[in-house]
Formats: structure tokens, sequence, C-alpha cells
């Protein structure tokens, strides 16, 4: 059974993980602010932006294609991980070269982490496609249930991500 969510809800669930995780890291940031140059700052903020458009071309060809089917539900459950796992490493990496440019005054070097910030649009798009890919699979999909994964596991996945200081 395929469980389908009204977009409102889904877009209402997303701002709202956005906006928790992103107040979290700038709570726990601005201490560093300033501690880098600026050319540092934006080597370490490319690293982790060079992973966000890795992943979302990953994202850009996965909504192109059709659903794939797989003959078992183990089978399906484990692309589903994966993918999961993708958006939660997005997230990670969004996040992480926001940390990086508030190690900077540069403001260059801060516009330049938030701009890609519009790949969470594709993520978005990815998790709905997936509750469609669910049922044409014969399996369910809870897309509240997966953003609240992507909210649990996102800052563990950065602390892994993090360049050592």
């Amino acid at each position: 059974m395929v469980i389908f969510l009204p977009m409102r809800i889904l877009r209402l669930a997303l701002a709202q993980f956005v906006v928790l995780y992103l107040g979290i890291g700038v709570l726990t940031t601005v201490a560093w602010a300033g501690d880098r140059s600026a050319a540092e700052a934006r080597s370490r903020v490319e690293h982790h932006l060079h992973e966000v458009d890795l992943l979302s071309q990953h994202f850009a060809d996965v909504l192109n294609e059709d659903c794939q089917r797989f003959a078992r539900p183990d089978e399906w459950r484990t692309y589903l991980d994966g993918e999961l796992d993708r958006v939660v490493l997005l997230m990670a990496h969004l996040e992480q070269a926001w940390v990086e440019a508030k190690h900077t005054p540069d403001k260059d070097v801060r516009r330049e982490a938030k701009a890609p910030r519009t790949h969470v649009d594709r993520a978005q798009r990815l998790v709905t496609k997936l509750q469609t890919c669910a049922g044409d699979n014969g399996a369910t999909f809870d897309t509240v249930a997966a953003w609240r994964r992507v909210e649990r596991d996102a800052p563990r996945r950065q602390a892994e991500i993090a360049l050592p200081q």
C-alpha cells in the first residue's frame, strides 16, 4: 500500500526540517566566524559543493529515468535505503559547506556556500518519485518518515564528512 500525502504537507515537513537543521547549524558555529582566510575557507567550501553537485546529478538521473523494478521486497528496500542515504549525504554536505564558510568573514565565500541550497528541491522531488516507485514495486513508502530519517541522520553524517581542522 502506498501512502500519498498532499504536497502541502510534504513541503511543510521539508520546510520545518530545513529551518530546524539550518538553525541548529547557525547556533553551533557562530563562535568560529573569521578564523580562516578566504582562500582556505573557499577551498573547504568547494570540496563540499563538489560533492553536492555529484549527488544532485545522481538525483537528476534518477528523476529522468523510469522507476527501477525489483523482484523481491528486500531488493527494493536496499535501493530505497541507498537513495535516502544519498539525500542525507546531500543535506550534510550543504550544511558543512555553510559551516566552513562561516570560518571566514568573506561575504563571497558565504554566498557561494548558500547558493546550492536549491539542490534541496531536487532531493524533495526524488523522495516524491520514490513514493511512486514504491507503489510500482508493490511496497509502501512514508515520505514523512523518510524526511524524519534525513533530519535524524544528517547531523551524524555531517560530523563524519567534516574536513579535519
